[in-house]
């Protein structure tokens, strides 16, 4: 087992929970021993990871420490900001990109090193709603190339999600991206909830997935139940999507999808673990409760709910997995007693 190929499980712990701790102690309760950062409490309120001063950056790291927990990737909202400086009727924001760039990258990037993971989701950016996408790769795929040359200066990867109402809402569109930008330090995000959400069938989800394959990183786990009763306006509004279910229920194809991704496993985990990255991540996000813009929700229960889903996909296409490497775990326990805070049980 071993030396088969096989996918690393992790999972954006917001969802299950928002004080750290709590967070934390799910995971390792469901056997996880890695995780995404996105929304944390650290005793002083929810906040996004990235506005994390420091001394909670600090905070944070200590407690990976003691659960013996790793970090798969930041989940960064970087990207997710208009492209263009146009009143479009939404109410998502511009930043000057020189700005962005320096500030809001640089922050991620800080954070990323402090929480020990080289890899940082983002976005493709918005473009004005009624205009096409096509018409803005170029811009796009040039502020995604800068944010790629500073990843690669500090050694992380940029993981550029598929997602509705930006420039790259659809598998096709993320590799056209991917392309242009040409650089290794730009990786592909699968999300299938994120394909169906906006009305694709599953034969159209596959294509979708197949088209980016080339690029592809490393996966999100969500799933989506279409409502045929719901007219297709041409963007999805964020905040009223309900119809989210586990990878098994779902029309977003996750078992043709998996079947498929088994055969290029290999190849794929053997060029990740060449960029010195642990493996290839399945990062659960499955909003069982909701979804909105910046994030969801699905509970404890529904997170392990989500959980057993997805494991029950995963023997059924033949794809092995790993919850967690104990020997990260003592390694981290080991730091943790040299120069973190003392541990418990």
């Amino acid at each position: 087992m071993q030396n088969r190929a096989q996918v690393i499980l992790s999972g954006f712990a917001d969802e299950g929970a928002r004080p750290a701790r709590e967070q934390l102690t799910l995971l390792a309760a469901l056997g996880l021993g890695y995780y995404s950062v996105r929304f944390v409490d650290l005793g002083g309120g929810v906040k996004n990871a990235m506005e994390l001063d420091r001394a909670e950056r600090r905070q944070l790291a200590g407690l990976h420490r003691e659960f013996g927990m790793r970090v798969a990737s930041l989940g960064s909202p970087i990207g997710k900001v208009k492209l263009r400086e146009v009143e479009d009727s939404s109410h998502n924001r511009f930043v000057p990109f020189a700005r962005y760039l320096k500030d809001e990258v640089g922050r991620a990037i800080d954070l990323a090193g402090a929480l020990d993971t080289r890899l940082i989701r983002g976005f493709s950016f918005y473009h004005p709603r009624g205009s096409r996408p096509e018409e803005h790769l170029e811009q796009a795929a040039t502020q995604l190339r800068a944010i790629a040359e500073k990843c690669g200066e500090a050694g992380v990867f940029f993981g550029l999600e598929v997602e509705a109402n930006l420039v790259g809402q659809n598998g096709r569109l993320l590799a056209q991206l991917h392309r242009l930008v040409d650089h290794p330090h730009l990786l592909l995000v699968f999300d299938g909830g994120n394909l169906s959400s906006q009305n694709l069938a599953p034969d159209q989800t596959f294509a979708e997935y197949r088209a980016m394959r080339r690029g592809l990183g490393w996966m999100h786990i969500k799933d989506y139940r279409i409502d045929p009763g719901l007219k297709w306006q041409g963007f999805v509004d964020e905040e009223r999507l309900k119809n989210f279910v586990p990878a098994d229920q779902g029309d977003s194809a996750h078992e043709a999808i998996l079947r498929d991704f088994r055969l290029h496993l290999p190849a794929l985990e053997r060029r990740l673990k060449r960029l010195g990255l642990p493996g290839v991540f399945l990062d659960l996000e499955p909003h069982l409760k909701g979804g909105g813009q910046f994030g969801g929700y699905s509970g404890p229960d529904g997170f392990g709910v989500a959980l057993r889903a997805l494991l029950r996909l995963l023997d059924y296409a033949g794809i092995a997995y790993r919850l967690t490497d104990y020997g990260d775990i003592e390694r981290q326990k080991n730091r943790g007693r040299a120069s973190g805070p003392p541990l418990h049980g």
